[in-house]
């Protein structure tokens, strides 16, 4: 289980290497994604507060990233935490998210990014439940929900 301080750690030292790296253009990130998809997820943007698909969905399965496909977060660790926005407790794998510092807006965050493919999915927070105190906070825009049972 991912701790606040292993998230530190790894932003300020690098995450493990991913099972795979998905790479394309500009171009083909458009091609492939919705405007808004393409805004948060290769600019680095935010959907509305309360507006996503997924904030207050309580289906089964696993959130993969919206661009290449990578399982990210399972739905057993999303919790309602009433930021707006969907949270999870941990990835589904070690290696699975990026954390970076994030020092835009005058502040200092932690982003989280799909760890294959570089998309920005929210930032990460110490406000999280016990037992991990984490608080992924993610963009709906940035993952689907896959059925467990089907390869993301």
């Amino acid at each position: 289980m991912q701790t606040w301080n292993d998230i530190i750690r790894l932003a300020n030292h690098g995450s493990p290497a991913p099972d795979k790296r998905v790479e394309k253009t500009d171009a083909e990130w458009k091609k492939e994604l919705t405007s808004e998809q393409y805004h948060v997820t290769r600019e680095h943007g935010t959907e509305r507060a309360f507006t996503g698909e997924y904030c207050e969905a309580h289906q089964e399965g696993l959130y993969a990233c919206v661009c290449c496909g990578t399982p990210l977060y399972d739905s057993r660790t999303k919790f309602e935490s009433g930021t707006g926005w969907p949270s999870f407790t941990q990835p589904v794998t070690e290696n699975a998210l990026r954390y970076k510092k994030d020092v835009s807006f005058g502040m200092t965050r932690i982003e989280v990014l799909c760890n294959a493919c570089d998309a920005h999915q929210g930032h990460a927070f110490p406000d999280g439940p016990p037992p991990s105190g984490v608080r992924l906070c993610i963009n709906s825009a940035s993952v689907k929900l896959v059925s467990e049972k089907q390869e993301a």
